[in-house]
């Protein structure tokens, strides 16, 4: 009976698992690394490699699920002091520390993997990309700017995929990358205001507990203003077609919205904000680059 009710069990372990690195999160960086990813393809050859985007994908999932695991591993007993966390998977058991860093190192497999058969640079420059990801969950620990360690790690997603199509060096996927390390920055700063009262309780550091929500609210601002400076900047850079600037108007209506649903008096549609605004970000502006692309030319 043992060995018959094992396999019954196995899809749950997975599933907690999933729960725990909230595979669905990947909606915030990956359409900008597909933007990245389409437009070098564009500007190579004006054809969708398949195959390339595929791995590109691939190894972006599997970085993230990495980050995700390493982040709940080593901030476990931190979760466990905050009521909003405590229910986390590695924190009530249902997903082992043993199991958590067993997927944490089949992912980082995985992207390895992915990186090797892009082409020889994105294979050197893949242990680049591992190392903000296990040091971002220590930075709450030792300085008041972890936001900043989470968006040079999200930064390098599309300078990872522009590589991965190309295999050479882009400033206009630095610009980019920028742009989505600090929107993701921003974002984390409004997310890291529900966690005051914990984190100034038990010593975390983040800029909402050092300097108080009002402040972390206008730095998001600020961080969302020069996001879209930055998108601008990548769209005139590659010369973007009208699609992409009705796509750029889209997200910036979009972080006005996010801006005027969280006060900090009031922190009811914080959720709202962080997940269905971000994620929506990320999904519009793909749409309109992609659309914009395939007009110009993109061959699919």
């Amino acid at each position: 009976m043992t060995s018959a009710a094992a396999p019954m069990r196995q899809p749950s372990h997975t599933k907690a698992f999933l729960r725990l690195v909230m595979i669905e999160h990947s909606v915030f960086a990956l359409p900008f690394a597909y933007i990245a990813a389409l437009t070098a393809m564009f500007q190579l050859d004006g054809n969708i490699h398949w195959v390339r985007l595929l791995l590109v994908t691939v190894a972006m999932v599997g970085l993230r699920t990495f980050a995700m695991a390493c982040n709940r591993i080593i901030d476990r007993e931190i979760d466990a002091r905050n009521p909003r966390t405590a229910s986390r998977e590695i924190v009530t058991g249902a997903v082992s520390v043993r199991s958590a860093w067993t997927g944490a190192g089949v992912a980082v497999v995985v992207f390895l993997g992915a990186a090797a058969l892009l082409n020889p640079l994105c294979l050197a420059l893949a242990p680049v990309a591992v190392v903000p990801m296990v040091v971002y969950p220590y930075g709450k620990r030792f300085t008041n700017f972890p936001h900043a360690i989470l968006g040079i790690a999200q930064a390098m997603g599309p300078v990872g995929a522009w590589i991965a199509v190309t295999g050479e060096w882009s400033w206009d996927a630095v610009i980019l990358g920028l742009a989505v390390g600090i929107w993701i920055g921003g974002f984390d700063l409004i997310f890291g205001c529900q966690d005051v009262q914990a984190d100034r309780a038990h010593g975390v550091k983040s800029v909402p507990a050092r300097f108080g929500i009002p402040a972390a609210l206008y730095g998001a601002r600020a961080a969302h203003a020069v996001t879209t400076v930055l998108l601008v900047w990548y769209g005139l850079a590659t010369h973007a077609g009208a699609f992409f600037w009705v796509g750029l108007v889209v997200v910036a209506g979009a972080f006005l919205y996010e801006h005027t649903i969280v006060k900090p008096h009031d922190l009811s549609r914080l959720n709202r904000a962080f997940f269905s605004v971000n994620g929506f970000v990320g999904i519009s502006l793909f749409f309109f680059a992609l659309l914009d692309l395939l007009v110009r030319g993109l061959t699919v």
